[in-house]
């Protein structure tokens, strides 16, 4: 019983909980858990430890994340499935609706049935750039961008573009440029989603 105190107590099932002991450890340790119930109580204290401290350490995403994770997963199997990559013209001053009309015209360019906040659908990328269209129903979060430059082109609907403490009203047709390192959000105006050409620059 010694033994079986000093096999518990040295590491090794820390180790195998955490999936960082070697290959040699992990079939000790399983040999170990079908022979004593000591050990297999033990690695299912430390597995409820671990998810005990890792729930309370964790840290909600911004909510802009998961829209454009999901983004990114339907613009790659876009791809996959044949589609040519776009090249979107870079947002300007001088940047009109009608020149992203062939995004904005595709059948598969809308928002889902189920669409709650936010929705993206990537129309171009590249390693210096990303374009999407984005439809907000209330708001898009507060964020601040230190290495790329966001800018917006209104197609649909209105919003505020809030930076710092200076509101700024938004119609179809009108562009705007988030200076960087301030802090923004978006406020949806408008009674439809607001429907934006939205780019990220590296700055």
């Amino acid at each position: 019983m010694e033994n079986l105190k000093s096999f518990i107590e040295s590491g090794i099932l820390e180790l195998y909980v955490s999936g960082s002991s070697s290959r040699k450890e992990m079939d000790i340790v399983e040999q170990m858990a079908l022979e004593f119930t000591e050990v297999r109580t033990e690695i299912e204290s430390i597995r409820e430890a671990f998810e005990f401290y890792a729930m309370s350490h964790a840290i909600n995403p911004e909510a802009t994340v998961k829209p454009f994770l999901m983004a990114n997963i339907d613009f790659t199997e876009r791809i996959k499935n044949g589609e040519q990559p776009g090249n979107p013209p870079e947002l300007n001053e001088n940047s009109t609706v009608s020149d992203y009309a062939e995004w904005i015209k595709r059948a598969d360019m809308a928002i889902p049935s189920d669409f709650k906040d936010l929705y993206a659908k990537i129309i171009g990328y590249t390693p210096k750039a990303i374009t999407a269209i984005v439809w907000m129903k209330e708001q898009a979060p507060r964020e601040v961008h230190d290495n790329e430059l966001e800018k917006f082109l209104i197609v649909e609907g209105t919003c505020n573009i809030v930076v710092e403490d200076t509101r700024y009203a938004l119609k179809p047709g009108d562009y705007f440029a988030i200076p960087l390192h301030k802090m923004h959000h978006v406020e949806v105006t408008s009674s439809i989603p607001c429907k934006v050409i939205l780019q990220r620059i590296a700055a």
